[in-house]
Order: C-alpha cells, then sequence, then structure tokens
C-alpha cells in the first residue's frame, strides 16, 4: 500500500492547521479532518463522557479509532490525501496529559504509516484562540506542538516546519515541499 500519499498536517491548536487543509481542499485536494473536535462536538451533543476534561483515556480512544478508520478510509481513495492530524497525535497527547500510552496505540503508531514527511504547524500567538471545542490555553498549545515534535520524530517522521504566512503562501510551501510527484488531485 502506498502511504507516501498520505500526508498529517499536525502541530498545536490554533495554528492555522485547519484553515491550510481547508485551502487545500478548495484547490480540489481530498483531506481528512481531525478527530478531536468531530469528538467533542459529537460527545457534546449527546452529553457523553468522552470529553477531553472529562475523561482523557476515553476521549484519546475514540480519536485513536477515529484517525485508524481514517487511514483506512484513505486506501481506497485516489490521489494524494491531507490529514488533520494523524494516529501518533493520539500518543502525543496522552503524553501531553501525563498519561499512559497504551501498548494497542503505540502499535498503531508503529504500523498506521503516513508520508515520512510531516508538517507541523508551530505556535502562532497572533492567531491563537478558544472557543467550546479548543479550551487550551495558549501554554497547553505551545507544548503540544513540543508533544507532538517529539512522538513523529520518536517514529521515525521528518517534520517540515509551517512558515509563518498567510495561508495562499503556506499552501504553496506544502505543495513545492511535497513535489510534483505528489501533486496529485483526487480524479
Amino acid at each position: 500500500m502506498n502511504t507516501e500519499r498520505f500526508i498529517v498536517i499536525t502541530g498545536g491548536p490554533g495554528s492555522g492547521k485547519t484553515t491550510l487543509l481547508e485551502a487545500l481542499a478548495a484547490q480540489g485536494y481530498s483531506t481528512l479532518p481531525e478527530a478531536g473536535r468531530g469528538i467533542i462536538r459529537g460527545q457534546q451533543a449527546i452529553e457523553g463522557p468522552a470529553l477531553p476534561w472529562r475523561d482523557p483515556p476515553l476521549f484519546a480512544e475514540l480519536m485513536l479509532s477515529w484517525e485508524m478508520r481514517s487511514h483506512v478510509c484513505a486506501r481506497d481513495m485516489p490521489g494524494t490525501l491531507f490529514f488533520d492530524r494523524g494516529i501518533p497525535d493520539t500518543v502525543g497527547y496522552l503524553r501531553l496529559a501525563g498519561l499512559p500510552v497504551p501498548e494497542h496505540m503505540m502499535r498503531a503508531a508503529g504500523t498506521m504509516r503516513y508520508n515520512r514527511r510531516v508538517f507541523i504547524a508551530p505556535f502562532w500567538p497572533e492567531i491563537f484562540g478558544q472557543d467550546a471545542e479548543r479550551r487550551q490555553t495558549a501554554d497547553e498549545a505551545r507544548r503540544t506542538f513540543d508533544a507532538m515534535e517529539a512522538v513523529y520524530l520518536e517514529l521515525g517522521y521528518e517534520l517540515v516546519l509551517l512558515p509563518f504566512a498567510p495561508v495562499a503562501q503556506r499552501v504553496d510551501f506544502v505543495l513545492d515541499t511535497i513535489g510534483p510527484a505528489l501533486r496529485v488531485h483526487r480524479s
């Protein structure tokens, strides 16, 4: 299976990842949404327990399940795909929370791979903000960047730091970095 066409964009909250992915989607690229926001919205709608501020381990299990499903679904999709976070982010989340990482999560992160180059968005104070789903403080956002950086490096990925730049420039940077062979739209 060719997972080189699976491109991850990770980093801390409020660093422009989702905006970048929306811009890539507007250019015709397939994108897969972030697990965290989707789970939080769903759990809030049903007053469920799997929220990061209620039950972090349960939240992490749902994130893992979401990300694994995204990975499996992507196998049948054509062209290059951009992921708003990946399976390793679940490991980073648990480590950031000071919680143990179950062995099955490490196995998933080690076996369900993405392109060796992972784009990482640094903490960007000028655009960081909180909302109903993003409750992290600026300090937590910085530490999230550090946690994601550490886990992806540990898993053997090469990190590419996204520039502090307008979204159009970030799109160009990503597309230039992945090169012409991966600039394939879905058909």
